[in-house]
């Protein structure tokens, strides 16, 4: 724990950064593999396959995510807030008629969080294939 007994990646009076502490670059590494941080927000189980679910679907009801997930409703929405407070989410509350109907998208944010992501575990299986 940081002074004050926060996190070292929060910082007092903001919100935590989405991208959590990442993988540091060893000495000697290239400028390359130091961008290469890991999100830890999207590497959680569950949040990853949020926004792999929303990446290929326009829009996907609480209800849709649950069942794709096998997720109780309240793991599905724990995770989803903390998506939506990363910005890399947007949810919509409506009605049907008199029944609350919950959508989600990903967001531009979203999307470049995941591919980056997904990149960078890319090159970890690259780099791990190759020694």
């Amino acid at each position: 724990m940081a002074k004050g007994g926060a996190a070292p990646n929060e910082r007092p009076g903001r919100p935590p950064d989405p991208r959590g502490g990442g993988l540091k670059a060893e000495r000697g590494k290239g400028a390359a593999q130091a961008s290469l941080a890991l999100d830890r927000l999207i590497h959680e189980r569950l949040r990853l396959g949020i926004l792999s679910a929303l990446a290929v679907n326009e829009a996907l009801s609480f209800n849709d995510l649950k069942r794709l997930m096998k997720a109780t409703d309240g793991n599905l929405s724990v995770h989803a807030r903390k998506l939506e407070d990363a910005q890399y989410v947007m949810c919509t509350k409506s009605f049907d008629g008199r029944l609350p109907k919950t959508e989600y998208r990903i967001t531009a944010t979203g999307r470049r969080a995941l591919e980056r992501y997904l990149d960078h575990m890319e090159a970890l299986i690259r780099s791990t294939r190759e020694k």
